[in-house]
């Protein structure tokens, strides 16, 4: 089991959230408690609209880093039936940061790609905090071509503060397995659909986001590059990172103001990580419409669909 994990601004929330959460189970057993949970629940949804309307780019950062929100692998178990893990690049090894297979989303046979933190801290250490090393880049890709071949849709999971940086990463030819998942997802014959359930950093979250369709959590955010960094860079001081998440324009907002996502899927109340079943379907249902929207097209369509999008992202007119 992890921790709780409460942020300061987030704490008039969760409690409240609790509370409902007991009142709930109460309620099952004694139906007079029914009206005082309706009331409950009602007061939790109007605090945390208030709450949360206000929060800074710097705290929804924080927020789409909660450690107790759901991964993956937690919209796996509830959205993708008959799931098989596929492991290994088939040139250096497997990486546990990313993870993917085959399995059947409503019916469909779909490839799931995406990336996975890990909860305790062996786990997080497993899989490298859901940085990837080159080889989950090139298992990703392999997995895009398995899909491409076989005329099954792609769904991503975004989830990372970014590639691997490392020596050896860079030495096994981090950049260059980037750019090959690029390739592979932009001449993918296939509906691809992306998802960003956390943060999306760098290339290590491009390399899963060449997609028809981007969606984008309440909470998520989606950068060049952490805010820690940007700031160390512009301003050589690191802990000017709210001032960097602010100028960045990187949460959810944002990126479908400038159009680089898509939707905005809304988050249960307090954030994915206090509800992740309501998560899931919130998730599913936007999966769902573009799925249904994109099967229409042809493989040509869906390929210069995908091309003319991102060839699109950063024009703009005066």
């Amino acid at each position: 089991m992890v921790a709780a994990h409460v942020l300061p601004f987030e704490k008039p929330v969760v409690d409240l959230v609790a509370r409902v959460r007991e009142l709930r189970t109460l309620a099952e057993d004694d139906k007079r408690l029914e009206p005082e949970l309706r009331r409950l629940e009602e007061k939790t949804s109007r605090l945390a609209r208030e709450l949360f309307a206000d929060l800074s780019p710097w705290q929804k950062v924080q927020l789409c880093r909660h450690p107790n929100r759901p991964y993956t692998l937690d919209y796996v178990e509830r959205l993708i039936s008959d799931f098989v893990e596929l492991h290994g690049d088939r040139r250096f090894g497997d990486d546990a940061a990313i993870v993917g297979g085959v399995g059947r989303y409503r019916g469909r046979s779909v490839v799931v790609v995406g990336h996975q933190k890990g909860r305790t801290t062996k786990e997080k250490a497993a899989r490298n905090f859901g940085q990837a090393q080159p080889e989950g880049n090139r298992k990703a890709c392999r997995l895009y071509e398995l899909a491409d071949r076989f005329a099954m849709p792609i769904l991503t999971f975004i989830d990372t503060p970014g590639a691997y940086p490392g020596i050896g990463a860079e030495e096994r030819g981090q950049s260059e397995a980037i750019g090959a998942c690029l390739a592979a997802m932009m001449r993918a014959r296939v509906p691809i659909i992306t998802t960003i359930i956390g943060e999306g950093g760098s290339g290590g979250a491009l390399s899963l986001g060449v997609g028809n369709r981007v969606n984008v959590l309440e909470y998520g955010t989606y950068s060049v590059i952490s805010p820690e960094g940007c700031a160390s860079i512009l301003w050589k001081d690191g802990t000017k990172a709210d001032e960097a998440a602010l100028r960045m324009r990187m949460t959810a907002p944002e990126l479908l103001r400038l159009k680089v996502v898509d939707r905005v899927i809304d988050e249960p109340v307090g954030g994915a990580h206090q509800d992740p079943t309501m998560a899931a379907r919130l998730v599913d249902d936007a999966i769902r419409d573009a799925l249904d929207e994109l099967t229409k097209r042809t493989p040509n369509e869906l390929v210069d669909e995908r091309y003319n999008r991102f060839r699109a992202l950063g024009a703009f007119t005066s």
